[in-house]
């Protein structure tokens, strides 16, 4: 069966959450992952505490507390590239593997890293979730983040669509000419697969390219120039700044727990 799906990912919800104005979500977010980051090594008890605030949220946005945390797994492969600093990092033995030696700080580094791109991603996640995608480039453009940049994020977005509607039109076009034998595969030989599908990547690129330039000149003849235009802008109220203010405060006392209890 041939399907591709690339819907909208955010789930609709009346939660607190969910009513939140973009910008504040976005602020909360960007705030939360730079609290995580400026932690120091081994802030166990602060990430700790940072992750339950993941969850917490999670089951608050009627998500689930398992949610974030099974789609965040994405950033551990990223994670992996601090993978040396328990050999490169000077400090007391931890433990002997065969000719390498694994240091006490450079693991524990590790380790830290690895936490916080974990609980990292789960906050992106939750944002993503819980807010539409024109909202999130409307409350981006209210930040003043430079418009050519969300121009960019927002048409690399809709052209997914376009790719995934493509290459379903050429498995579909590829599976129509290829005769499905007794072991219920098609096509030839493991070379000729190769070749067929090395085709069809190029010609992917070209039906996208034409379609997509379609596409434009579409919507500049419904007077698009240069930016989504939004008939029905949040507004922001005296609930979102002292979310915000909560927020802030929250993140702080968290991040001072974590520097009073590494020392």
């Amino acid at each position: 069966m041939l399907h591709v799906n690339l819907a909208d990912h955010s789930h609709r919800g009346s939660s607190r959450i969910h009513r939140l104005d973009p910008r504040i979500k976005i602020l909360g977010a960007v705030l939360f992952i730079l609290a995580v980051t400026l932690l120091p090594v081994g802030a166990w008890p602060s990430l700790t505490i940072f992750w339950l605030a993941t969850l917490f949220m999670a089951y608050s946005s009627g998500l689930g507390l398992g949610y974030a945390v099974k789609r965040s797994f994405v950033a551990l492969p990223f994670a992996l590239a601090a993978i040396t600093l328990p050999l490169t990092v000077p400090g007391p033995a931890l433990a002997q593997l065969g000719p390498f030696t694994l240091s006490l700080p450079g693991t524990l580094r590790f380790l830290t890293i690895v936490a916080k791109s974990w609980v990292a991603v789960q906050m992106a996640v939750l944002l993503t979730v819980t807010t539409p995608f024109p909202d999130l480039l409307w409350g981006l453009r209210e930040l003043h983040v430079p418009r050519l940049l969300i121009s960019i994020v927002s048409f690399m977005y809709r052209y997914m669509f376009v790719l995934a509607d493509e290459a379903l039109r050429l498995r579909r076009a590829r599976a129509a000419r290829a005769a499905v034998g007794e072991a219920g595969k098609s096509g030839g030989s493991l070379l000729w697969r190769g070749k067929v599908a090395g085709g069809m990547v190029g010609n992917l690129a070209l039906r996208a390219f034409e379609r997509s330039e379609r596409i434009y000149n579409a919507m500049l003849a419904r007077g698009f120039k240069g930016e989504l235009i939004t008939l029905s802008a949040p507004h922001l109220t005296d609930s979102d700044r002292f979310s915000l203010v909560g927020w802030v405060t929250f993140l702080a006392m968290v991040v001072l727990i974590g520097f009073v209890f590494t020392r």
